[in-house]
Parts: structure tokens; sequence; C-alpha cells
């Protein structure tokens, strides 16, 4: 099966499990002899193997002779009331919506006089004119459909949406919408209505939708409106074998470290972890505190540490990729991921890689798949700090539960659900 596949980053270049997923998922499809064709925004560094094509969406707008106009205003299927640039907007096609701490608004800023509401707030996480990269994005899928042969669209998140509807039109082929994350999981009841207009219609339109959870499953339904018997749920999954051949870290010292990774967001639930810790030093004052990551939440976070007078034992690393994240996983004797909505949550699979002990928010989908893990409701600040304070001071219960994350990993595997995908794609 040949598959024209949609997504916005791909390993090295990774902002988010997103990028971690679409390597697994097309590696593992790839594996069992299909052959992905796999567009991006633009094309850095890469690691392709076997049966996968990369393709720049970029290069195909630079090389095309010929662009009508908008692709918005070209497609009937686009909300109307979605923000979009003029057609002369040109460069490589800048999809990076999670901006890093210092960052001012993403690596193409465009001319300053167009208009205000083509901008989405940096406060809300995302890179301003976004929804232009979006419409060139699609623009772009709909060109390299007229092109390419292949079977069937796959599209990840709600950026994706243009170009797998694009690609649909041009080629008659079943369009798979793949849900990783859902605006409300990332903004709560304060979600950006454009996203919110895109990913609805996305959702309508697609053939199928994919979900990484159950949870999602359940808000996709809830909160879009879209029928059950139309969703089929795939977990994510890891490779237990990359952490055994990449981790040469080992952690010296007795002081225990606690470790935090991920975007410093709302979503995130970095203050009930701020405040988790408080409690816990109160009773092991020579417990060490990890926040990896960043966000717009990060000085308010700087902020509550200070409040709080934990400073000395609590540590703000910035963004950490590569090398870094093995450091700081290598020196974690326990990893906590409090999200307040995290449709699966891929940060705990890579800390049980490295035998560190998780506990997980019940907001979760990955506590639909660790069966062992210890798990709190992400607001019950006393549950979480009483939980982290009884891994720490008993080893025998850190042990346990080490050992039945080996053997929950051992099901976890992308090619299981890239089997899940196969049938998916022929339903």
């Amino acid at each position: 099966m040949r598959v024209l596949m949609f997504g916005w980053e791909f390993p090295p270049v990774v902002s988010g499990g997103l990028g971690t997923a679409c390597y697994g998922i097309t590696k593992a499809l790839t594996g069992l002899g299909n052959h992905v064709l796999f567009v991006m925004p633009r094309i850095e560094l890469s690691r392709p193997f076997p049966l996968l094509t990369l393709i720049s969406a970029s290069d195909i707008l630079n090389d095309a002779s010929e662009i009508k106009g908008p692709f918005a205003q070209e497609s009937s299927f686009l909300p109307s009331n979605l923000p979009f640039l003029p057609p002369s907007l040109s460069g490589p096609i800048i999809l990076r919506p999670y901006l890093r701490a210092g960052q001012s608004g993403g690596e193409y800023l465009g001319p300053s006089d167009w208009p205000a509401e083509s901008y989405l707030a940096a406060g809300e996480g995302y890179g301003v004119d976004l929804f232009a990269e979006v419409c060139r994005y699609g623009e772009a899928g709909g060109l390299i459909a007229a092109r390419e042969t292949f079977d069937v669209i796959h599209g990840h998140d709600w950026m994706t949406v243009p170009a797998g509807l694009a690609a649909r039109q041009k080629s008659g082929k079943p369009f798979i919408l793949h849900i990783h994350s859902l605006e409300y999981d990332r903004s709560g009841e304060e979600v950006n209505e454009g996203i919110f207009e895109l990913e609805r219609l996305g959702m309508e339109e697609a053939d199928r939708i994919i979900a990484v959870s159950h949870y999602t499953k359940k808000m996709i339904v809830s909160r879009y409106g879209i029928p059950p018997e139309k969703i089929f749920v795939v977990y994510n999954a890891m490779n237990q074998r990359e952490a055994g051949e990449t981790c040469h870290i080992r952690r010296t010292g007795d002081d225990k470290v606690v470790l935090f990774m991920g975007r410093i967001t709302f979503q995130k639930g970095p203050d009930y972890f701020i405040d988790a810790a408080a409690r816990v030093l109160k009773e092991m004052p020579e417990v060490t505190f990890i926040m990896a990551g960043s966000g717009d939440m990060m000085p308010r976070m700087v902020e509550r540490v200070a409040e709080l007078k934990i400073g000395k034992r609590f540590h703000f690393t910035g963004f950490l990729q590569g090398p870094q994240v093995e450091e700081a996983m290598a020196l974690a004797d326990l990893y906590v991921m409090p999200s307040v909505s995290e449709p699966f949550g891929l940060a705990p699979l890579e800390a049980m890689m490295y035998d560190v002990p998780v506990i997980i928010s019940r907001q979760s989908g990955v506590s639909e798949v660790l069966k062992h893990a210890l798990k709190v409701d992400f607001w019950d600040v006393d549950e979480l700090a009483n939980k982290m304070i009884a891994v720490l001071k008993y080893p025998p219960l850190a042990g346990e539960l080490v050992e039945r994350a080996r053997e929950e990993l051992k099901n976890l595997r992308w090619e299981k659900a890239a089997l899940k995908i196969l049938e998916v794609y022929k339903v």
C-alpha cells in the first residue's frame, strides 16, 4: 500500500510527541512493506529509511509554474471565518506552533502591514501567521496529490486538514485524520475558535478518524459531535531497545531527583507539579526537582517557585533535545506527568525505558495502557505529593514499578499500532 501522509515534524526536528509518533508509525508501516510518502512543510535534517519518501511542501510550491491564488479562496470546504494572509506570502512553509522561551513569534514574521486578525497571539502558544502557513501547506497538498500515486491519505492533527482534504479532492482517495491532541487539551475552555472550527471540519469531512486513546475518542464525540463509530482507537507505542542503545549516563550521589519534562503550558499541569514539590520538600528537604521544557507559563512558574521559597531545590532547564533528554531521564529517580488533559502522553513511556518509575495523571490516554503505574487526579496535589514521597522513600515500591513497567512496555510496540492503522485504512 502507498500512503500519502501529512505531518509537520519528523525527527531529529521535534518540538513534541507528535514527531516521535510520526517516526514510529512511518517506520513500522514501511517495515511491514508499505510505501509512505511523508509530506513535511520543509525538509531539514532527516533520518529516512527504506520505503519512506520525504517530500518538502515548500519545494513543491516554489517549483509550481502557476499558483492561481490563496488556497482558502479556492476551497469551499475551509471555514469562512479563518484568517488567511495574502497570496504573496513566499519562502519556506513554517508550521511550528509551539514557541520556546525567548522566541518572539516564529522564524518568519512577514510584512508588518498584514491584518492583525491574521496573527495568533503568542500567549496562546502558537506562532504568528500560522493560519497562513496552514493555508500554503494545504495548497501544496493538492499539488502533490495531482502528481503522486497513492492509495490512502493520512493526516496528523488539525494543521494537516486543508492538505488532506485538498489531496482527497484531487485524488478521490480516502482521508484518515489522526488526532494526537485537541484544542480543548491544549487550551481548556479558552479555545482558539479558528483552530476548533478547523478541527471539527476535518473530523466531519474525514472518511475515518484515528484517536490515540479512548479518552480522546470520548472528547471528540462530546465536544465535536462526531459519531463514535467513525472513530478508531490506536494507542501510541515505544521501542524499548532504543533506550538501551543510547543510555550511557549513570547518576551518582544519594540525593533523589524528580523530573517533569514537557511544555510548560496549561495542558501539562506544571503548577500542580510545583505545589506538590513544595509539600514533598517539607518532609524530604534533600530532594531535587527538575522542570525541563519551555512554554507560556514559564515566567509564572519561576515566580511560583520563588514564592514557595524552594528555588534551591528546583531547577528549570529550558527546552531539551537529543542527548540532553537522555541525560535528564538517566538522572531521574521519578518522573511525574500531572497533565490536565493528555490525549496520550509518550514521555512516561520514555521514562520507563530508562527504568524510571512514573506517576501519571488519570486524565491521560496513557493511563489506559499502563495498568500498574501510579495514577493521580491532576488537581489532587496532596495525593501527588504523598505518592512522590512513597516512591522516593521506599526502594521496593520503586523497584516493583520498574519491573511492572518493563512487562507493560513489551506490549506497546509501533508494529502493533501499524497493523491497527492498516485495518483502519481498509475499513
